[in-house]
């Protein structure tokens, strides 16, 4: 393989096209398209039927007695604050680096988000929550992040301690495993986003599950008008005055398009999940003990696993790479893989760094929204999140089949910008982008 690299005139590693089905996803067969079609032809868009035989075959699936969908994954974190009470002047710990729909629900309800810091697996750091606990506190939000398990076993003790509620987002890591157990039995309530960039991906979609009566019933009475009844309400009498409309004010049932799908992708979601973490593995044993990255992944003989490795990042370390910015790195691998558009600085930026947790005023209180119904300024704590905002990323491949042959060229062109770095850090600035961004934006 030629040393020079092709950001400065060399041979990239990649000179043919890949696959398509290499990334493709989701995997769609006829028996999708027949699903699809049945909902079109006959006009079943916006009732129920089809949902409520997912959630009954997703419930079992995920091993809870309950489960609830909704339109998107928003509505469904939504849906799961609303559940366990979670209200004006209350406190939610969440971590910093996550993508904003983990939290903004929050303020609709007037409680206050409080950010915690992650570790270096771009993961909830546990050694952090406490320091987030005041009386004011009432819930924990866990994100499993990119796929990767939070440390339960650390978590669930503090929640404990100071009897906090646990809200797990599976959004990127729906039927992934924490040391033999599935994520989203952990908590009290969890929620998922079922859309169509997700490993479990079904258009646009949410889904929330618990095995607790009360909040499954006060998630179907926030936004499923149609369902706040007492066909479905049957233990939570005190919702019982305020039925036939929700009381989130939302509409937020499924599109039957979307769970007729998801019904179909949930037959075979462990097998393809299975052959993407194969796929996922490999990639990263090729790269083991390169410098300036390491893999964002659990040990699988723990019990534990990635799910679909949705979104996949490792960590990116420039300090090993003489002071290399994420940026020019990506540039430098892209350029080895003919400009597939496939590295990038990775993650979601620091929520806490965002205006909308700063100063905005969504109520026209005169006093920003996260704390305008809080009896002290959070805003105080936000500056012992500036850890998070070090943790460097990259975005790596999301193989979703185990093809070694373009593996190992994807691999290759990695360590061929690895071991050439040197060539790149004339006139580098490594104060540039750590990795992240915020959605819909390429800076």
């Amino acid at each position: 393989m030629e040393k020079k690299l092709a950001l400065l005139g060399g041979t990239p590693v990649v000179q043919e096209q890949f696959p398509e089905s290499l990334f493709k996803w989701p995997i769609i067969t006829k028996e999708d398209e027949d699903a699809a079609l049945d909902v079109i032809r006959n006009n079943l868009y916006s009732l129920n039927g089809i949902t409520e035989k997912f959630q009954e075959e997703f419930a079992a699936w995920q091993g809870t007695e309950y489960a609830v969908a909704f339109c998107n994954g928003t509505m469904s974190l939504a849906a799961a604050m609303f559940a366990i009470g979670l209200g004006a002047g209350d406190e939610i710990i969440c971590p910093t680096k996550t993508y904003w729909a983990s939290i903004t629900g929050a303020a609709n309800l007037g409680a206050t988000a409080v950010f915690c810091n992650i570790n270096e697996m771009l993961s909830m750091d546990p050694n952090d929550i406490e320091r987030c606990i005041t009386p004011n506190t009432k819930a924990i939000m866990v994100v499993h992040y990119v796929g990767y398990p939070c440390d339960m076993d650390a978590i669930m003790p503090i929640a404990k301690k100071y009897n906090l509620k646990v809200i797990e987002d599976v959004s990127h890591a729906q039927g992934g495993l924490y040391k033999g157990k599935k994520l989203g039995t952990f908590g009290d309530v969890a929620a998922m986003s079922l859309m169509s960039m997700k490993s479990f991906a079904a258009g646009e979609l949410g889904i929330l599950v618990t095995d607790n009566r009360r909040y499954y019933e006060r998630a179907l009475a926030y936004a499923h008008y149609d369902r706040n009844n007492a066909k479905y309400i049957t233990e939570s009498e005190e919702l019982a005055p305020y039925f036939n409309l929700p009381l989130g004010g939302v509409k937020g049932r499924a599109n039957q398009l979307c769970t007729a799908l998801a019904r179909v992708q949930l037959k075979y979601y462990d097998e393809r999940c299975a052959e993407i973490r194969k796929a996922m593995n490999y990639f990263w044993d090729l790269l083991e003990g390169e410098k300036g990255i390491y893999a964002i992944r659990v040990d699988e003989s723990t019990g534990s696993n990635m799910a679909g490795w949705y979104s996949p990042l490792g960590g990116y370390r420039p300090e090993e790479l003489g002071g290399l910015a994420p940026d020019k790195f990506c540039e430098a691998v892209r350029a080895e893989l003919a400009g597939h558009r496939v590295c990038f600085p990775g993650g979601n930026l620091c929520l806490h760094t965002h205006n909308l947790f700063k100063d905005y005023d969504a109520y026209n209180l005169g006093k920003p929204t996260r704390v305008a119904f809080n009896s002290r300024d959070v805003r105080e704590e936000d500056e012992k999140c500036r850890p998070s905002e070090q943790i460097c990323c990259v975005s790596v491949p999301w193989f979703k089949h185990y093809d070694t042959k373009w593996i190992e060229l994807y691999a290759a062109a990695y360590k061929k910008v690895i071991a050439n770095y040197r060539e790149l850090l004339e006139e580098e600035d490594a104060t540039k982008n750590k990795g992240g961004r915020w959605h819909g934006t390429t800076d």
